[in-house]
């Protein structure tokens, strides 16, 4: 049988083409590694930070490096010249962080070239990046969350007399400490932690400034607990991990700075909470029409054993330390099995 050719599609114009690139080049490693040499040939694709893809040469120099590619972003129409290549390929791997890769926008273009891709389609990406789109899909379902509020940018820049009733809405009904959260945003982007008014105001017009939709979520103290899901119509929950960290909560710096957090795998938690959390991990995977890969994040308060659902990433990083495949190793899985059995269910599913 030939090798099906795997195009690797990473980079991408948000604020983590880093980790994406750095994602991808583990993914191209382990499609490097044993039986999967003989399964697949990478066509690494690459989309610098000016939009314009390139193939071959280019992104294989960027895999090699880990330096992103410095272009000119003078030529626009060029977005859409794309490389010869892209017609070889039989089954996309995309590993594009945040807006523009995990949002519904690349899955609608690979959809339209009828290609099989890795991860969720249009909507089960859309919906888990945005964070008021998956918090209402996840209640529809039942899933517990803490309380939270949507606004608009609308309502934060408004007149003098809006404004305020606005705060005095928030303080009432979330209380301090609270969280405010562009709606489309990953990896902790313009996401605040505050405890006064003042810091919620400034909060509110930082927030604003990323998105025209702002979550505010009351914060509570609990361990922070996360749980890998991986198949289509019948998918399956990793073992629990856990995050723990000096910062003031798991910001971006903390997330991408090593020595900042720590990951404990497998996490020590009671036999019955594991189950409830696999549990929910999966049910929140099939309430926003997830397939392939996701990961689940959830707040577990251990002195009233409450477990709530934060979050779903549908392509969260993927590195060999990142804590997608590290709950996959240490449930049985190695990091080339598992890369191998997402181009399985992508070729599954289509």
């Amino acid at each position: 049988m030939s090798k099906l050719r795997v195009g690797l599609l990473f980079g991408g114009r948000s604020g983590e083409h880093e980790v994406s690139i750095n994602s991808a080049r583990a993914i191209a490693t382990a499609l490097q590694t044993g039986d999967n040499q003989s399964k697949y040939e990478v066509l690494p694709v690459y989309i610098p930070k000016n939009g314009v893809w390139q193939a071959s040469e280019v992104g294989q120099q960027v895999l090699e490096t880990g330096t992103p590619l410095v272009c000119d972003d003078s030529n626009p129409q060029q977005l859409w010249d794309f490389p010869p290549e892209v017609k070889t390929v039989d089954v996309w791997f995309p590993i594009l962080h945040g807006p523009n890769g995990e949002d519904g926008t690349i899955q609608g273009l690979l959809t339209l070239m009828r290609v099989p891709f890795v991860g969720s389609g249009v909507l089960g990406s859309s919906v888990g990046m945005d964070k008021i789109a998956m918090k209402t899909a996840f209640a529809q379902v039942g899933l517990p969350q803490v309380n939270y509020k949507f606004i608009e940018r609308s309502q934060v820049w408004s007149n003098a007399c809006v404004f305020p009733k606005l705060c005095d809405d928030i303080e009432q009904s979330l209380g301090y400490p609270c969280f405010v959260k562009p709606a489309n945003l990953g990896s902790s982007v313009g996401i605040a932690k505050v405890r006064s008014r003042s810091e919620l105001e400034s909060a509110l017009d930082s927030a604003a400034s990323y998105d025209r939709r702002i979550v505010i979520e009351t914060g509570v103290t609990a361990r922070e607990v996360e749980c890998a899901v991986l198949g289509n119509d019948n998918p399956k929950a990793s073992v629990i991990g856990e995050i723990t960290y000096d910062s003031d909560f798991y910001d971006y710096e903390t997330k991408y700075t090593d020595g900042r957090a720590q990951l404990h795998i497998p996490a020590q938690l009671p036999d019955n909470i594991i189950t409830q959390i696999q549990e929910m991990a999966i049910e929140g995977f099939k309430a926003i029409d997830a397939s392939g890969l996701a990961r689940v994040d959830f707040f577990y308060v251990e002195a009233t054993q409450e477990i709530f659902i934060n979050e779903i990433n549908t392509l969260p990083g993927f590195t060999a330390f990142s804590m997608y495949p590290q709950l996959w190793e240490a449930s049985g899985i190695k990091f080339p099995e598992l890369v191998d059995q997402l181009i399985q269910l992508a070729v599954e599913k289509a």
